[in-house]
């Protein structure tokens, strides 16, 4: 796991200005600092490491291929390149090895077979930047479901890119005018989904693409289409002609743990200390029990406690830990604890990010990096099996509208919204307000997308907004419930679950790998029967029966409690004031973001006790919070 910049351009002193652009993430890389320049060319490259593979100064970067043609920086990990070192050497096209590390293998593989060729073969998580010095194209790469964040765009007229926002805001000619297009999807999903960012020129590139920008394209300030060589979509189209044909269920089950349990194996490789989260749930359970059975010492788990009964999860951790013989170790966290962690959010997500399971995230991230360099979760298992509750409630929704006809549907529509606005704030406003969306949406895709959003109609709170499309905006869909999944994990995953798990880690320097997410594992869901992921009335049904191989029922079959904390009770308590400031009303004049009467009157209610309104306020908490750490790291206010 690592940091990366790049600078392509006429922009003079480019060592001082990258390596200032490193410093700023050094804790993605706190081991070693890289730089690379091709002056002629215009070109510069930096990277910060944190040593997984090859400890030696024989895996450092930015590093160039053996034939000299080809300079990498690159952010991730590439469990299969042992086995790509061998490809190339069964074809007699390796070069001669000077380390192990699977960036020299990632060249030699560039050299090969080419960038396209290559990304297919390589199993992994990853954001590149590659120069090519005899075509003077830069390429640039991320990995397949989007685990390593890659922005770029131009600063003046250079095309910049990193793995994180803080490392280009301080490259002159950068803009920091704020993109309200962002700011509308941020108060939609609580998070800004790529390729947008909070900065209106600059973008993410999308999981499973890489673009290759040539010079013309740089003098002409033109960032080229980027081409897709892995498309979850086009995997989850496919797999209706690709279905899995079981003999039984034990056969089903045999196959998910010989996928599942590869992906683990392959994932556990490092040269450093190595653990995995725990939470109790099905999902972490799952990946520590395949961990355990590849390991004959004892795996190193985590988990962290609540005081709140609510919200506490401890106890079924050190169950399932107890059973499968981890070295387990936990932390009671007090609210104070997690409080304590507020101030900092803004700097560690550089970007507006409103989860607020980014509190406990980065509290277990912090306890695992004091043992641990790498540490496995179990996210993905939701997306890719069914296990979200809000899959069946929208299911059973979807199921009225079916039976609704389509002349009804916009005067009930009409009537339902007229309905809500009679309503007092509390469940029959939600239940009117539910109904409006569901009879007015065009198709189940945005259908889905009103669901799942916090505000409703970004319109009324962000001013001037422009509202994007978005993945939601596809066709509708025959088979609601997997275009419900395959949709978090193209938006709700990679823009999220990842980003959660990536910026709180890499703020304590630790690397985190997802193996639930490796894309086998993924075109396995895709291929599987309905009936394998929901039956009985519950969810990741296939998943829960790998589980039951490894843990005793008893210890896993129970409600989920999620990742949360007790966000509402804190917003009219212990975090009034600071909310309070956040939203003053003349600062909200004054900035021109936020139209300030619907804002303050969802925090005139939370606060009341009539609504719980804390998820859709911590967006604009959180924007309001970024804007003051970013005026404190420029010296002045947000442009």
């Amino acid at each position: 796991m690592c940091g990366i910049v790049g600078i392509w351009g006429a922009l003079p002193n480019k060592r001082a200005v990258v390596e200032r652009s490193c410093r700023s993430i050094r804790l993605r890389g706190p081991d070693s600092e890289g730089f690379w320049q091709d002056a002629q060319a215009g070109i510069a490259l930096g990277h910060v490491r944190l040593a997984i593979l090859d400890l030696s100064s024989e895996g450092h970067q930015p590093m160039l291929s053996a034939c000299g043609r080809y300079s990498l920086v690159f952010n991730g990990e590439i469990y299969n390149h042992l086995e790509l070192r061998a490809m190339l050497e069964a074809e007699g096209r390796a070069p001669a090895w000077r380390g192990h590390s699977d960036t020299e293998t990632l060249l030699a593989g560039f050299v090969a077979w080419g960038v396209e060729q290559t990304l297919l073969n390589a199993v992994g998580m990853f954001a590149m930047g590659l120069w090519d010095r005899q075509r003077k194209t830069l390429s640039l790469m991320r990995d397949r479901l989007g685990e390593k964040p890659l922005y770029m765009g131009f600063a003046g007229g250079n095309f910049v890119f990193a793995s994180q926002l803080k490392a280009l805001v301080g490259i002159p000619g950068f803009s920091r005018e704020i993109d309200r297009r962002a700011l509308s999807l941020l108060v939609r999903h609580n998070y800004i989904p790529a390729p947008w960012s909070i900065y209106r020129f600059m973008r993410k590139l999308l999981p499973g693409t890489w673009l290759e920008l040539t010079e013309e394209q740089l003098r002409r300030r033109e960032v080229p289409p980027a081409r897709v060589y892995w498309s979850a979509q086009t995997v989850a189209r496919q797999a209706r002609e690709q279905a899995l044909n079981f003999t039984s269920d034990e056969q089903a089950i045999d196959g998910l743990e010989e996928v599942l349990g590869a992906a683990v194996k392959g994932q556990m490789l490092a040269d450093v200390g190595l653990g995995a989260f725990l939470s109790g749930g099905i999902d972490s359970s799952v990946i520590v029990a395949l961990m355990q059975a590849h390991n004959t010492q004892a795996v190193n788990t985590y988990s962290i406690g609540f005081d709140e009964a609510a919200y506490n999860e401890a106890e079924h951790a050190q169950a399932v830990a107890r059973h499968l013989g981890t070295s387990h170790t936990e932390l009671y966290v007090t609210a104070q604890d997690a409080l304590a962690v507020v101030p900092s959010l803004s700097s560690v997500y550089d970007e507006p990010f409103a989860d607020s399971s980014q509190i406990p995230t980065m509290l277990v991230t912090r306890m695992a990096r004091q043992h641990v360099t790498v540490a496995l979760s179990g996210d993905g298992g939701d997306e890719l099996f069914g296990g979200y509750s809000r899959y069946f409630r929208a299911q059973r929704w979807w199921d009225r509208r079916e039976v609704l006809p389509d002349l009804l549907r916009t005067p009930v529509s009409a009537l339902s919204r007229f309905g809500a606005r009679m309503m007092p704030a509390g469940y029959a406003r939600d239940q009117f307000d539910k109904l409006a969306e569901l009879a007015s949406a065009t198709h189940s895709g945005r259908f889905y997308q009103q669901f799942v959003s916090y505000w409703k109609d970004p319109a009324q709170v962000v001013l001037d907004a422009q509202v994007p499309s978005t993945a939601f905006d596809a066709e509708s869909s025959d088979r609601f419930f997997e275009q419900m999944t395959l949709l978090d994990s193209v938006t709700y995953l990679p823009d999220d679950i990842l980003v959660k798990v990536d910026r709180a880690a890499m703020a304590v320097s630790l690397e985190t790998r997802v193996p639930m997410i490796d894309h086998r594992v993924f075109e396995f869901s895709q291929r599987l029967p309905l009936d394998y992921k929901i039956r009985d009335g519950q969810g990741k049904w296939l998943l829960r029966q790998l589980l039951h191989r490894h843990v005793p029922r008893a210890l896993v079959d129970r409600p989920k409690k999620g990742f949360s904390i007790p966000l509402g009770s804190w917003l009219r308590g212990p975090l009034k004031d600071w909310g309070a400031a956040l939203l003053d009303p003349a600062r909200l004049h004054r900035e021109g973001l936020f139209n300030a009467a619907p804002v303050l009157r969802k925090w005139r209610e939370h606060q009341s006790g009539k609504q719980d309104w804390s998820t859709h306020l911590w967006s604009v908490l959180m924007m309001q919070a970024w804007l003051d750490e970013t005026a404190v790291r420029s010296g002045s206010g947000p442009q």
